[in-house]
């Protein structure tokens, strides 16, 4: 592996400032890919519903995400802890982010704004403590015991390695009939399982949700996923949570005839390219590195499960270079893009902000809420994706190591120095109509008018600019000033 100095995330100030706030019976066809213009996810994890109603009217609408992606609304163990929200306990719409009736309310706030809505839905398995208790909503439960729900029969007990938990990632069957850190382990491949698990995603799908992430796709296999699909009501967006392991039997490519499949080499390999090789190397970044197909892979720079458990990923304090890792996936043409809007945590455990009673607290952003979907970096490259969304790359250049440019084809142009040093005096050539563009990620474009720098293109589709050490410039179509 070619390797450059490691460094720290350096911010020029002008990053800085875009980084401060601105304030059945028919199977129903898979639905692989974000549908229309607008495919850029947002994931708001851990919001509770009226915070996450708001936030579709206030930014994610205005600023052209197609979709916001929210935690499990199933009602779950107690605790305060992030995880809890993966432990199910019944399938009622109350969770400690809000009621059924908020929830409705939620779907209903963010198609008004022209957002779909996916679910984080949890099908793979139920609770995993021990001795039961009480959930969240009231209802009593046992490990393998949910009383109107599930019984013993409906569970698999793979009876291995001493307490039925998954050891041996290389074993199909470990990984696919044994318990993930001991939650209980629904019997996927039982009709009536299947035909539960339906009735809890067509509720939702009943209350207009628009898709659905799969957690845990990897412990079932892709046929139980396809059958449990085959009952859906109607057609939903689904993508499915498949970490690639290498040598593992278990490959994501087997869950693309169900819908998208995450692509978890995607922030990791994205990570080590910006912190310690060179961004020269992403000239065919997605499948010339190997990852899924485009058309079938969801891509993020990190999520809520990598944040925590991968220190190979670029997450919120990395700051500026986050940023730039941001801007260049919704810059490239490879996958279907989610951007993570985290909360601030030290221990990997820590829940949300929240009262006395764990109930979530309403969001404030920078306030405990990091809110990166709202830096002005990323929010402005939203605009950029979906400008350019179906255009390919043209007009590559790079000079070998951290200082790269492309066009998506007539219709944007991005430039990305993560050099120690500026780049000065250099014209870039981005085969745009000639005009006025403002510079989104400085400057935001409303109202015919933008905050920021505005970069000029001339009759022959070239500009020049200097460009400031770990800083990128980008222009684009729908952000051309009158």
């Amino acid at each position: 592996m070619h390797r450059r100095r490691l460094r720290p995330a350096v911010l020029t100030l002008a990053v800085i400032a875009s980084l401060l706030a601105s304030g059945t019976v028919t199977a129903p066809p898979a639905v692989a890919a974000p549908a229309g213009g607008k495919k850029v996810i947002a994931n708001l994890f851990e919001w509770n519903w009226p915070s996450v109603a708001s936030e579709c009217a206030s930014t994610l609408g205005p600023k052209g995400y197609g979709y916001v992606q929210v935690s499990p609304p199933q009602e779950h163990v107690r605790g305060n802890q992030w995880w809890v929200a993966y432990q199910p306990v019944s399938y009622r719409i109350e969770s400690r982010k809000g009621t059924r009736a908020q929830f409705e309310s939620m779907v209903d706030g963010c198609h008004a704004a022209g957002v779909k809505v996916i679910v984080d839905a949890v099908v793979n398995h139920m609770s995993g403590q021990a001795n039961g208790g009480t959930g969240w909503a009231g209802s009593s439960y046992q490990h393998h015991a949910y009383p109107g729900i599930y019984q013993g029969q409906d569970f698999h007990y793979c009876g291995r390695n001493g307490n039925n938990d998954i050891v041996d990632y290389h074993d199909r069957y470990e990984v696919q009939n044994c318990e993930l850190v001991n939650l209980a382990d629904l019997r996927t491949e039982s009709d009536y399982v299947r035909s539960r698990l339906a009735a809890y995603l067509n509720d939702l799908l009943s209350l207009g949700v628009d898709g659905f992430r799969l957690d845990a796709s990897k412990h079932m296999p892709a046929a139980d996923v396809a059958a449990i699909r085959a009952r859906l009501s109607r057609p939903a967006y689904l993508v499915q949570e498949v970490i690639h392991g290498a040598g593992e039997p278990i490959t994501p490519t087997e869950y693309t005839g169900n819908g998208d499949v995450h692509e978890f080499r995607y922030g990791k390999d994205l990570a080590r390219v910006f912190r310690s090789e060179r961004l020269a190397y992403l000239r065919n970044f997605g499948e010339g590195w190997g990852h899924l197909p485009s058309n079938v892979s969801s891509v993020f720079v990190d999520n809520h499960d990598t944040q925590r458990d991968d220190g190979g990923v670029l997450t919120y304090r990395d700051r500026g270079i986050y940023a730039l890792a941001n801007a260049f996936m919704l810059a490239w043409p490879y996958g279907s893009p989610t951007v993570m809007s985290s909360y601030t945590f030290s221990g990997r455990d820590a829940g949300p902000p929240s009262d006395g009673n764990n109930k979530t607290l309403s969001t404030t952003c920078y306030s405990g809420w990091e809110c990166e979907h709202r830096w002005p970096v990323i929010a402005n490259m939203v605009g950029f994706r979906n400008a350019t969304e179906g255009a390919g790359v043209s007009n590559w250049y790079d000079n070998g190591y951290q200082h790269i440019a492309f066009s998506r084809t007539g219709r944007g142009f991005i430039t990305i120095n993560d050099e120690d040093f500026a780049v000065n005096g250099r014209s870039y050539h981005t085969g745009l109509p000639a005009g006025r563009y403002c510079d989104v990620i400085h400057g935001t474009f409303a109202g015919g008018t933008c905050t920021g720098p505005v970069i000029t293109v001339d009759a022959n589709g070239w500009f020049a600019a200097n460009v400031p050490a770990h800083d990128a410039i980008a222009i684009h179509l729908s952000a051309r000033l009158p």
